[in-house]
């Protein structure tokens, strides 16, 4: 079982009570949902929704009481709802990679391992990282670098791969690294965090459509939330944050919620030494109104 991220914070902001019932939008290993399990007894449940067809297979395996199992995507997070006359109490997002992705799925999501340049979660998804570093123009690159990697040098690392795919096809992550290094001046290229690690998230944001998928499903999600039901929203990336703390923003001046996180909630060291992924965690919670 994976660490679950901000799981104290989690079960704090949703507040499961027993016979209560809840969605877990990107149920992954579970670990989130195992603790909302504890909490609603005897009778409350929990929908648990993975895109990713190998991570769904493993947790299948594993019976899980109360638990309503489905292969699909939190954008269909009102449909799936509705197929199963699930009315949630409260909905949680953990938009965060899972470690399963990184270190298993083979699909070139790290560039600690050299894999394939892939980068989907489920193979439904027609575009491919391999795609867009091979035959997307130098500007498109650029702009993703930049707006969904906050890369200061995405400049110089779209020219990088511009040139380099001239010369051969780029189509490993071990490829992809060693040209976005040689893109960054050599001072910048052992900061605390890796130097390639904001390209990689840029390109991983693009293939999945990450940033629209979640602002269509929010909006799906208060419409099938219960009166006074909760919605806790785990981001990783300032994109993701942004769009929620709006959401939230928006939807409290309608009157339509009730912010319950002022600011983002993050890790303490003690879960950051435990748990070193959760460094960049931003946590955010609401409530219908």
């Amino acid at each position: 079982m994976h660490i679950p991220v901000l799981k104290n914070e989690v079960i704090e902001y949703l507040e499961p009570k027993e016979n209560e019932n809840f969605i877990d939008c990107t149920i992954g290993a579970g670990g989130h949902t195992l603790a909302i399990l504890e909490k609603n007894q005897p009778k409350g449940k929990v929908l648990g929704i993975e895109i990713d067809p190998e991570m769904y297979e493993n947790l299948r395996k594993n019976f899980f009481e109360r638990l309503i199992l489905v292969q699909g995507s939190y954008i269909d997070i009102k449909k799936i709802a509705e197929q199963n006359k699930f009315a949630p109490n409260g909905i949680l997002f953990d938009l965060g990679m899972s470690s399963w992705h990184i270190e298993k799925s083979g699909r070139g999501f790290s560039f600690m391992r050299d894999e394939p340049l892939d980068m989907r979660y489920s193979m439904e998804t027609s575009l491919r990282a391999e795609e867009i570093v091979n035959k997307w123009s130098e500007q498109e690159i650029e702009k993703n670098l930049r707006e969904y990697g906050g890369e200061k040098f995405s400049k110089r690392i779209a020219s990088n791969i511009i040139l380099a795919r001239k010369k051969e096809h780029i189509k490993t992550t071990a490829q992809l690294k060693n040209i976005i290094i040689k893109a960054i001046p050599a001072k910048f290229r052992h900061s605390r965090i890796h130097c390639a690690t904001r390209s990689f998230q840029a390109l991983r944001i693009a293939v999945n459509d990450e940033l629209n998928n979640l602002k269509n499903a929010l909006e799906q999600a208060i419409d099938i939330l219960e009166p006074c039901g909760r919605i806790v929203i785990i981001s990783f990336h300032s994109g993701e944050d942004k769009i929620v703390k709006n959401f939230f923003k928006e939807k409290a001046k309608q009157n339509l919620m009730k912010i319950l996180t002022k600011k983002p909630i993050k890790a303490d060291e003690q879960e950051i030494k435990i748990n070193p992924r959760s460094r960049s965690a931003l946590l955010r919670a609401a409530m219908i109104s």
